[in-house]
């Protein structure tokens, strides 16, 4: 098995979701001879929540990574962990964040532990045993260019040239280390992520200009936000992502591997390049919680397209029946078959404390009463929350209307107010209240 997982990357990135430019050539094959999913969703539109959600198959208030800077807990059931333990070789290259414990309102269970520029220790690994060349916040051991990750003793590993070729070399050299077992190898990319010191992509040399014909996507407005200087590097990083992709398989190929392994491209979350609110994703919107999902392999081929609600809780069901266990009854759904669901619960913290539904047709979002400092960094979940977001997914499609104040859907807002209560009510264990936008 082979994941290979990038950062903040948008589903009309991709030619296969739509993108007219020739970012994703690799992908786009590889969708042709597997499976695409047009309606994949986050259950966390931020790094480490969902990165917990993608490793344990749970949602992150309930594996306590519910904000960047908590670590997995040590002994959280984990993809790598279950793999392991039915004769699996794993092994994980690039970002991590998932080891550190900081930040205000630190659980009471948990002392601060900082490896954002340190080791991470095996026990904060997610129970990848075999393979490690990573860093738990890859943006402070390295640039766009340079820099270091850290291998299975915890030695500095440098990184030449661009980021996303020196992790790729990386992965290769651990595929090559792969023995006679059945493997799990898990590339985490930092791009097409912002560079946070300087709130702008960073593409490979020169690539920024191959992209700058691009269609602008229908939901950033003309004048908000900073994607007219940002979206052409964006797409080329997202190229260099889509040509390293195809490294990896002809590595797969030349092994004799490929055609028995199952292949899983996927992002953790989307961009609304600070559209809309005043950083780039944690809002209710597609472009913060759509993501591009392709599976190919054993049980994922014929080149099929399929519209079903899914979600990264259901990364690790479907990858633990494909390596012949049961389904471990957690939310998620093996997608080896069609997932018959009408919604996905997504939650948002660290900007506020907020949840959302995404249905078919609809989103609603809702933000906790709560305004203290730094609430949603201090608490996972609130008791009561108030309608922020209502958008009408098939007449508009960019969601540019929000219609949570229009008298007109009051009874839908009201009738998603409702599932969504129940949702949280089946994942989280708690009853809320959700107010009118007014607040009554």
């Amino acid at each position: 098995m082979l994941v290979v997982l990038s950062d903040q990357q948008r589903p009309d990135s991709c030619g296969v979701f739509g993108q007219r430019l020739p970012v994703t050539p690799v992908l786009d094959e590889l969708a042709g001879t597997g499976v695409a999913f047009d309606h994949a969703l986050t259950v966390q539109p931020v790094c480490g929540p969902a990165r917990a959600a993608l490793q344990t198959g749970r949602y992150p208030t309930e594996v306590g990574c519910w904000r960047n800077g908590l670590s997995l807990p040590s002994d959280a059931p984990t993809l790598a962990g279950r793999l392991a333990e039915m004769g699996y070789w794993t092994g994980y290259v690039g970002k991590w964040h998932l080891a550190s414990d900081r930040g205000p309102g630190l659980p009471s269970d948990r002392t601060v532990a900082r490896y954002e520029r340190r080791p991470v220790p095996p026990d904060r690994r997610g129970g990848y045993r075999d393979a490690w060349a990573a860093a738990d916040a890859l943006e402070h051991t390295s640039g766009p260019t340079g820099g270091h990750v850290f291998d299975e003793e915890g030695r500095r590993v440098p990184l030449h040239g661009y980021r996303v070729d020196a992790v790729t070399d990386l992965a290769i050299d651990r595929l090559r280390r792969v023995d006679d077992r059945p493997f799990l190898l898990w590339v985490s990319y930092l791009e097409p992520h912002h560079q946070n010191n300087r709130l702008r992509v960073v593409g490979p040399p020169g690539g920024a200009a191959r992209f700058r014909d691009f269609d602008r996507p229908g939901d950033l407005p003309v004048w908000r936000g900073d994607w007219r200087w940002n979206y052409p590097d964006y797409l080329a990083a997202c190229a260099s992502i889509d040509r390293n992709l195809g490294r990896l398989l002809d590595e797969l190929l030349s092994s004799g591997r490929l055609e028995d392994t199952i292949v899983v491209v996927t992002s953790d979350h989307g961009t609304h390049f600070r559209t809309r609110n005043a950083e780039y994703k944690r809002s209710p919107h597609d472009a913060s919680i759509r993501v591009p999902l392709v599976v190919a392999g054993p049980g994922f081929r014929g080149g099929i397209r399929r519209d079903d609600l899914v979600s990264h809780v259901d990364l690790l069901p479907t990858l633990v029946t494909a390596a012949g266990g049961a389904d471990p009854g957690l939310d998620g759904r093996p997608l080896q078959d069609p997932v018959d669901r009408d919604e996905v619960l997504v939650q948002i913290s660290e900007s506020t404390i907020g949840r959302a539904l995404r249905t078919r047709t609809h989103t609603i979002g809702v933000a906790a009463t709560d305004r203290r400092p730094f609430a949603g960094h201090r608490s996972p979940a609130a008791p009561s929350y108030r309608v922020t977001h209502l958008y009408d997914n098939v007449a508009d499609p960019h969601q540019r209307r929000n219609l949570a104040r229009d008298p007109a859907h009051a009874g839908v807002r009201s009738e998603l107010a409702d599932r969504l209560r129940h949702r949280i009510r089946e994942v989280e264990g708690a009853e809320v209240t959700i107010r009118s936008p007014d607040g009554s």
